[in-house]
């Protein structure tokens, strides 16, 4: 049985999105490259930005331009998701026809071809890349300098066990940039937030790989999920560990005592999330694990209000 619907509905998407219910028909299939039935790759890849935001003005205060850097961020996520998301699917159009749960996407069920998505791939990451020039000048250089993992990316499984360090390389970049939005140059706060942000890739999307296990050993395909087996608890509490303690240590080298008290609140809630992730985990159940993939959004919002309170301070 096909994994399409006669809609194109892709199998894993959100039932009932925005996408497959209100978007014109032409530009479904586009919209399904770019994930958008798909929202939780966005608010992953967008979380780090604001952290980093958020990060920077409890540092060193407000100014008018951060509202823009915070909106300029969301929209520019969901643009270079998708156009990362577009690539990675050109890439892998071989593998995904091979899978069950990918061979439903628009470039191997034929919805869209090659060229086509490679013009829709560009055509977001020009609107991102203008979105980019009002931001200064060091973030622009890490923006195009991000374009480097972006690339690799869809590759790594090819090479590695360890493609979630490459996603996480590419996913958490924005906490980087963000900083440098604000500040105008780097240190080690956000670069520990970063170092941080990939120890939470490779938690999350460890527990996404877990759906493909199967599929990507009769392929070839290398993941996390394969290398760790049936024994991926204390790798994922690794990652948790390291999460929790590479942001808390961000927090301590940003902020002054009081703000960062009530920051660590917040990473101390978001490590407790993990914990209950874990404490539901069933490797050999995909439904269980695209839901607890999709809870990492709930993940990094947690630690948001927390980082707000203590820029207030």
């Amino acid at each position: 049985m096909s994994d399409t619907t006669d809609q194109g509905q892709v199998a894993d998407a959100v039932k009932g999105n925005w996408v497959d219910r209100l978007a014109p028909t032409p530009a479904r299939p586009f919209l399904r490259l770019s994930r958008a039935d798909r929202p939780i790759g966005t608010w992953l890849l967008l979380l780090p930005c604001w952290w980093g935001l958020l990060l920077a003005v409890a540092a060193t205060g407000f100014r008018p331009a951060d509202i823009w850097i915070a909106a300029g961020c969301a929209i520019g996520a969901f643009l270079m998701r998708g156009a990362g998301c577009t690539w990675n699917d050109v890439s892998d159009r071989d593998i995904d026809g091979a899978v069950a749960r990918t061979r439903s996407r628009p470039i191997p069920s034929g919805q869209v071809s090659v060229r086509g998505a490679l013009v829709w791939m560009v055509a977001q990451a020009l609107v991102s890349f203008v979105i980019l020039l009002t931001f200064h000048p060091t973030a622009i250089a890490l923006g195009v300098l991000s374009l480097l993992p972006v690339a690799v990316y869809p590759f790594a499984k090819r090479f590695t066990w360890w493609p979630q360090v490459f996603l996480g390389l590419a996913f958490n970049w924005g906490a980087l940039l963000a900083w440098a939005a604000h500040t105008g140059s780097l240190g080690w706060p956000p670069v520990l937030l970063y170092l941080g942000g990939i120890a939470w890739t490779l938690f999350y999307d460890t527990i996404y790989a877990y759906q493909d296990v199967e599929d990507d050993a009769l392929i070839g395909v290398k993941s996390t999920a394969r290398r760790f087996g049936d024994r991926p608890r204390p790798w994922l509490r690794g990652f948790a560990a390291a999460t929790v303690a590479l942001a808390a240590a961000a927090v301590l080298t940003a902020l002054p005592p009081l703000p960062a008290m009530v920051a660590l609140l917040g990473v101390w809630a978001m490590g407790w999330h993990m914990a209950w992730q874990l404490s539901r985990l069933e490797i050999d159940d995909p439904a269980t694990c695209l839901r607890l993939f999709r809870a990492n959004r709930e993940t990094g919002l947690i630690l948001l209000p927390f980082l707000a309170v203590a820029a207030a301070l």
